[in-house]
């Protein structure tokens, strides 16, 4: 993981500007939310029932609410996965997702020829792709959606690929550029951990989705066009779990983030979040992350605490 919790600030060091924040504290700043899903809303296996009741009562109250997502596949193959794990359609506007965001940027050259690696529940990207579906051995670039067994592969696991890719001269374009996502209480590998390893072996990675433009402009055309309205940037807040991702996407889109510490990161909190402890992880996020407008941390997306 290239970013981590340091949750150990001196304490003469403490950003006091930085709160324990609910949902309702912030509620009222802002038009739009421009949510994370996998960490946030669901960790994979059921809904956080905190976060669904949030949703809902902030658009209840009338904000609008983006789900942004680095899943590597289309929002209409999305929506019956949150069905299933409990999120109602009434806790969301509409889904923006890495893998639709990708797509777009393949299509933007109709003559490449894409090799697709992944798993087969990552297909539903494929269906309609403008451009040509072709081997390996004829590729021009390839699309990586996931590692095939992602409970049992590691990163290493994947190195020959990625030598034999380095070595055609192929670009990866990278459908989902999470490190790892949360499944119940396990840590389980995502496409971005293979790209990393990729880039860093010299090969040439495009990514569309968190932290990088494409899927913020995105999400931000999609909230106007549900507000009827141009929405100020600065009345925009993302929510998210994943330092890399998440944060790191807000600093660089120059919105105000919401840092929940109960996803990904869980395990590198020893004690229950305080205010000292809130102070000096701001202290942290603000220091590894220029320009980063932190609105405020909690464990996880709540409307208030009891």
């Amino acid at each position: 993981m290239t970013a981590s919790l340091r949750p150990d600030s001196p304490a003469g060091m403490l950003n006091k500007t930085i709160s324990l924040c609910t949902a309702s504290d912030l509620a009222g700043r802002y038009d739009g939310w421009l949510c994370d899903v996998w960490g946030v809303v669901h960790n994979g296996v059921a809904a956080y029932p905190d976060a669904v009741d949030a949703l809902q009562r902030y658009r209840a109250g009338g904000g609008h609410v983006v789900l942004i997502t680095n899943a590597p596949r289309p929002a209409a193959a999305v929506v019956p996965q949150l069905e299933a794990l409990g999120v109602p359609d009434d806790a969301y506007d509409c889904i923006v997702t890495s893998g639709e965001a990708t797509r777009t940027l393949l299509e933007e050259k109709p003559d490449t020829r894409v090799y697709h690696f992944g798993p087969e529940k990552d297909f539903p990207l494929l269906e309609g792709l403008k451009t040509p579906l072709t081997s390996l051995d004829d590729a021009d670039v390839v699309l990586l959606t996931g590692p095939m067994e992602e409970e049992r592969e590691t990163v290493d696991s994947y190195t020959p690929f990625l030598r034999d890719l380095l070595a055609r001269g192929l670009t990866m374009y990278c459908a989902n550029p999470d490190l790892v996502v949360q499944r119940g209480d396990e840590l389980v590998m995502c496409a971005g951990a293979i790209a990393e390893s990729y880039e860093k072996m010299g090969g040439d990675v495009v990514i569309a989705g968190k932290p990088h433009a494409p899927i913020y402009d995105t999400a931000r055309a999609e909230l106007n066009r549900i507000a009827g309205r141009t929405l100020a940037n600065d009345r925009l807040l993302a929510i998210g779990d994943g330092l890399p991702t998440d944060v790191k996407g807000a600093a660089l889109q120059g919105l105000d983030v919401l840092f929940l510490t109960g996803g990904i990161y869980a395990a590198e909190l020893d004690r229950p979040l305080d205010e000292a402890l809130v102070a000096g992880l701001g202290n942290e996020l603000t220091g590894q992350f220029p320009g980063l407008r932190l609105a405020g941390i909690n464990d996880e997306l709540r409307w208030a605490d009891e």
